[in-house]
């Protein structure tokens, strides 16, 4: 006797943090132009982790790509609102009168939460944020942050 049974078989899904977006990005202003002529004309801008035998800490500079350099920077066991605000606050502080430049991160929460935005208004500021899925739009900030990471752990010149 037969019961009419179906068996259903469920395909087991891939992890994906992606939860969709929260709030609206900025549009891509720097389309992977990373060359400035002057300082504080174009910044850039992201949060990478480190994995140290004490626990995780989150690196998160401001790099000028006039000439490179991280202008400002903040370091905190917790990728937050604290971490880049603390960065932009330090760094806006030591900027002259007219010298507002655009500012370009990838498309996280920290940098479109209501603190950022706020100061991002307030010192006139440009967003600008990488399209998503796309780290080459923040290339120049992606290999900063590749090549700290090679010095402190491959060729351990950050143990010292």
């Amino acid at each position: 006797m037969e019961c009419s049974l179906i068996t259903v078989f469920r395909r087991k899904r891939k992890y994906n943090a992606y939860r969709g977006e929260k709030a609206p990005a900025a549009e891509d202003l720097i389309k992977r132009d990373f060359h400035a002529d002057v300082p504080n004309t174009k910044w850039l801008t992201d949060i990478t982790e480190f994995s140290i035998p004490a626990g995780k800490v989150y690196l998160s500079p401001i790099l000028d790509c006039f000439d490179g350099l991280v202008v400002s920077w903040s370091i905190g066991t917790s990728p937050d609102a604290n971490l880049v605000n603390s960065m932009l606050d330090r760094e806006l502080k030591t900027l002259d009168d007219g010298s507002w430049p655009l500012i370009h991160s990838d498309r996280g929460g920290h940098y479109r939460w209501a603190g950022w935005l706020s100061r991002i208004e307030k010192y006139g500021l440009k967003q600008s944020m990488s399209r998503k899925a796309c780290p080459q739009d923040n290339a120049a900030c992606e290999g900063f942050l590749g090549h700290v990471k090679i010095e402190m752990f491959i060729t351990g010149h950050g143990t010292e």
